[in-house]
């Protein structure tokens, strides 16, 4: 049956979830206050990886050690205000218990397995279509490591890899020099994913989907949702700043300004924004071969067609604090003793810098179901480090709750329920 469905949020997941909507004959609305793929949006800003191998949650056996640490530093790889404490407690608990076992971490990743599984052959298939192909490249994704002694600290988040399918080439010190020249010395070990893609720009790729979904027949609406008319569990309408959009159903997939939303559609859920930075460095001087995930960085290195760009940092801060760019300089920094061939005295005008809102759950699990208040509205939130990788298929998900169809796998992992 041909619906009328609004989707909440322009960004990757909700294009892909329009896209299909579309295909499916629907009447699409996409609800946006911004520009789709500007540099408001977590789409932006990304670390650009299309990752099958992202199975592993932020949460690991043994962290809750660490967060005295978070709290006093405030330039390290993850951070918590102070001032935002009180407010993110709730949240941070649910996260610490979320990876407190081996038995938690496998279990998070058999669940995020399927929803990544195909994504660099179903975000290509979505590129092409939106004319911007080039953009997707497959080239895999090398992981450097100081010593093979640093990757096998890392038993745990390798064996649910493996346990999900996930194959890597392991490179000694001179293969590593061969497939990557330009990393420094220090790192002597490396694993290459090859099945592991890139979107260059994803930027110009979410922007690229906008106008296709339009040529397709969507409708962007310029305002930001504020809810739903519910009656009797039927959804009548999103209402908005400007005013009622008539409706049959309904996509939450308004990143981490979703919380609101899923509490009108009946569902309390603990979503939080991962402050996230990255840099971009027009001109680097040098030419890295793959996208290069450093252990020692905990970041992203990547050529983009903007320049090298350094992504990463989780900063709890909530939605409204301003960014601390400090933060972003450690990006800077740190990328000088990842490949020593970057100038050491860049120019501040091929320097750019960025801050954005990861939607993350304690678990890592995306939102993705039918709520709880009303069936006529999909949830499809909460994707954190994920987002771009497990957008194409989340948009086919959402196409299949709309249609009344059994999705390809069980959902019940990511319902908006398990907070309860």
């Amino acid at each position: 049956m041909v619906s009328r469905v609004v989707v909440i949020g322009g960004g990757v997941v909700g294009l892909a979830s329009a896209i299909e909507l579309l295909r499916d004959g629907h009447d699409v609305t996409i609800v946006e206050p911004g520009t789709p793929g500007g540099e408001q949006s977590a789409s932006f800003g990304n670390g650009t990886l299309l990752n099958p191998s992202s199975v592993i949650p932020m949460s690991s056996p043994g962290l809750w050690r660490k967060v005295p640490g978070y709290l006093r530093d405030p330039l390290g790889p993850l951070t918590i205000r102070w001032s935002y404490l009180p407010r993110v407690l709730p949240w941070l608990r649910r996260f610490l218990m979320a990876g407190s076992s081996v038995m938690k971490v496998a279990a998070i990743g058999r669940a995020l397995a399927p929803l990544l599984a195909d994504a660099p052959a179903l975000h290509r298939k979505l590129a092409d279509e939106a004319g911007v192909g080039d953009l997707i490249a497959q080239q895999g994704v090398l992981f450097a490591f100081p010593n093979r002694e640093a990757f096998e600290a890392e038993a745990l988040s390798w064996s649910v890899r493996r346990y999900n399918g996930i194959k890597w080439l392991e490179l000694d010190e001179d293969e590593l020099r061969q497939r990557e020249p330009s990393l420094d010395r220090h790192y002597t070990f490396g694993v290459l994913i090859e099945e592991n893609a890139q979107c260059r720009d994803p930027g110009a790729y979410v922007s690229a989907l906008a106008a296709h979904a339009v040529a397709l027949g969507a409708r962007i609406v310029c305002t930001g949702a504020t809810g739903f008319r519910i009656e009797d569990r039927r959804l009548l309408a999103v209402t908005t700043r400007d005013g009622e959009i008539a409706c049959d159903k309904a996509v939450i997939a308004a990143g981490a300004w979703s919380k609101v939303l899923a509490k009108a559609a009946g569902d309390r859920v603990f979503l939080e924004t991962e402050r996230g930075y990255h840099v971009v460095i027009t001109d680097p001087g040098i030419e890295p071969r793959y996208p290069v995930m450093p252990s020692d960085g905990k970041m992203a290195c990547v050529m983009t067609p903007a320049g090298l760009r350094l992504a990463g940092q989780v900063e709890l801060a909530g939605l409204e604090a301003a960014p601390n760019w400090q933060r972003a300089e450690v990006l800077l920094q740190f990328a000088r003793k990842v490949y020593p061939g970057l100038p050491a005295d860049l120019p501040a005008d091929r320097i750019k810098l960025w801050m954005g809102h990861r939607p993350s759950t304690p678990d890592g699990l995306p939102v993705l179901g039918l709520a709880t208040g009303c069936a006529d509205v999909v949830h499809a939130f909460g994707h954190g480090h994920v987002g771009l990788t497990a957008a194409a298929m989340s948009g086919k998900v959402v196409a299949d709750l709309v249609a009344g169809r059994t999705p390809p796998f069980d959902l019940a992992p990511y319902a908006a329920t398990r907070f309860r």
